[in-house]
């Protein structure tokens, strides 16, 4: 039977009797109060064996508190609970040395079990103190899937422990990544970032591990790779189902042993940094293709984090909305709202680019319209959809042009008639396809060339080369 005293402090006396029930079912002893001051008083003079507590309390907020506690009794396991549900939240509440984090509402059976765990294995965190006023937050929703993910996030800040990011594309992969290097131990240690799919096969082991001069063609120099460059921070590989083997075999070797050779080189180099992964594909799938190393891929998976498509988490698209917003406005866009009819049309919408593909949504919105307000009416027309009905019906992953092209062709041959088209018409026909389609994936990725290379599905060099050979013009990225 568990024993110990649980000292309870939330100003809603619902969630007092609540948690007074359960716990007193559960065997434990329970001291209730509704404020900060009765709770400091219990912990500094020694009572309970544990703490349940939210954050907004009436005479004081906890995470002012809980520094002292910490400092006082550093074995004293703290359960904070809030209401407020974002990211920062949970990440302050285990920087500040909470045991765990829960937002409510939450699972009572879940709560008496991590108290359980907690009085039979107390732990010990560092505090840090974490100065952010939740402005600018790198991940946003409160949706229970985005909870559990701020959740794991907040556990693995303190730790190196490699983690594997798997998701579709634009569901915020290296917004991730980067919240777990600024957040976490090696935040004053650089953030490298490298998208296997951005980079020429034959080039990834020399931007990887860098290479010497004379190592290869055109090596006129020795040059630094991405590994020596985030030593003592983070390195982000993203895309990594797109690496070819022989550079896998390279990376395995960097995980087992802790040290690489350029390309060219011979002397062995000690790394120190924390590993990200992340990837939009099956690497399960890809082993069995014999296209990714199993062992490679026990390596990097040592923390699978799963991000949800937005298509999951559509309660979170309100607070998505109002969060690009805010952003478009501090960068000298006209500021803008939004009526529950048009929210009500964001969430019934499959979101094939993801959360990616709302932000551009909402520069466009910001940028193009005159409206103060931004009508359902408004926003059928620029989500270029023919009813809602046909929304709620889509299923594909990916935007489907081929209808478009098709009715261009049609419409093209149209114009002659019975009489041959002039010659020279493969040509004038892909640029005239091209050239808007292009053009369209710069905008949306606000000049971002790997981003757009993304979107479109093609080799950022292909994408180079096209932008050079039909001369558009590409606008300089903002982020």
């Amino acid at each position: 039977m568990p024993t110990g005293t649980i000292l309870v402090a939330d100003d809603d006396a619902a969630i007092r009797t609540v948690l007074n029930q359960a716990l007193s079912r559960a065997g434990y002893t329970v001291r209730l109060t509704s404020n900060a001051s009765t709770l400091w008083r219990w912990v500094s003079s020694g009572d309970g064996d544990l703490v349940i507590t939210d954050v907004v309390m009436p005479d004081e907020n906890i995470f002012d508190v809980l520094p002292r506690m910490k400092k006082m009794r550093p074995d004293l396991p703290v359960l904070v609970m809030s209401a407020q549900n974002t990211f920062m939240t949970a990440i302050k509440a285990s920087e500040k040395g909470a045991y765990e984090y829960l937002p409510k509402p939450f699972d009572l059976k879940e709560l008496t079990s991590i108290v359980q765990r907690a009085l039979e294995e107390p732990k010990r965190r560092p505090a840090v103190d974490l100065d952010d006023s939740g402005e600018g937050m790198p991940l946003v929703g409160r949706s229970p899937a985005m909870q559990e993910i701020y959740r794991v996030l907040a556990r693995l800040m303190q730790t190196d422990l490699t983690v594997m990011i798997n998701g579709e594309s634009g569901t915020g992969k290296e917004l991730v990544a980067r919240a777990l290097h600024d957040y976490g131990k090696r935040r004053n240690g650089p953030f490298v970032a490298i998208n296997m799919a951005a980079i020429p096969r034959d080039l990834i082991e020399a931007e990887l591990f860098g290479h010497e001069k004379g190592a290869f063609t055109g090596a006129q120099n020795r040059s630094s790779g991405r590994f020596e460059q985030a030593d003592g921070g983070t390195l982000f590989l993203d895309e990594i189902g797109d690496m070819p083997m022989e550079a896998q075999t390279r990376l395995l070797r960097v995980l087992q042993q802790g040290e690489y050779t350029t390309v060219g080189g011979r002397t062995p180099i000690k790394t120190d940094v924390r590993i990200v992964a992340a990837t939009n594909k099956d690497l399960r799938h890809l082993i069995n293709q014999g296209l990714f190393r199993e062992d490679l891929y026990f390596r990097l998976n040592v923390v699978p984090i799963r991000l949800p498509p937005l298509r999951e988490r559509v309660e979170d698209i309100p607070d998505l909305v109002r969060h690009f917003f805010t952003l478009v406005e501090k960068e000298g866009l006209p500021a803008k709202q939004i009526d529950q009819s048009a929210l009500n049309l964001l969430r019934r919408y499959r979101w094939p680019g993801n959360v990616r593909e709302l932000e551009n949504l909402v520069r466009r919105l910001a940028a193009l319209y005159p409206q103060d307000v931004i009508s359902e009416n408004l926003l059928e027309h620029e989500l270029s959809q023919p009813s809602v009905s046909s929304m709620e019906e889509e299923t594909s992953e990916t935007v489907n042009l081929g209808g478009s092209v098709e009715r261009y062709l049609a419409g093209y041959f149209d114009t002659f008639g019975d009489a041959l088209p002039p010659p020279g018409l493969y040509h004038r026909i892909l640029r005239e396809v091209e050239y808007p389609l292009i053009s369209a994936a710069l905008a949306a990725t606000r000049g971002n060339q790997i981003k757009a290379a993304e979107l479109l599905g093609v080799n950022r060099n292909t994408l180079r080369k096209k932008i050079r050979d039909l001369d558009i013009q590409v606008m300089r990225s903002t982020r």
